[in-house]
């Protein structure tokens, strides 16, 4: 999926997302903060290899805080 994102001001960004503009569900919020999270699986917490891990995007809205999980 194809991710344009959109500095702001205050430093919290747009996101478009497959060609449409990412908006909070759940307080109808437009501006967001990046993170990456990786997605820990037991077998490689196990062998201490957690750094091979898949990782997701997970965009956070700037109003009330609900994270998005994107698969990349």
């Amino acid at each position: 999926m194809d991710f344009q994102e959109i500095p702001q001001a205050d430093g919290s960004i747009s996101v478009v997302a497959a060609g449409r503009q990412l908006v909070c569900t759940v307080c109808g919020g437009t501006r967001f903060h990046e993170r990456n999270s990786l997605l820990n699986t037991r077998a490689a917490t196990f062998f201490r290899f957690d750094w091979a891990n898949k990782e997701a995007t997970n965009y956070i809205c700037n109003q009330c805080g609900y994270i998005f999980w994107f698969m990349l």
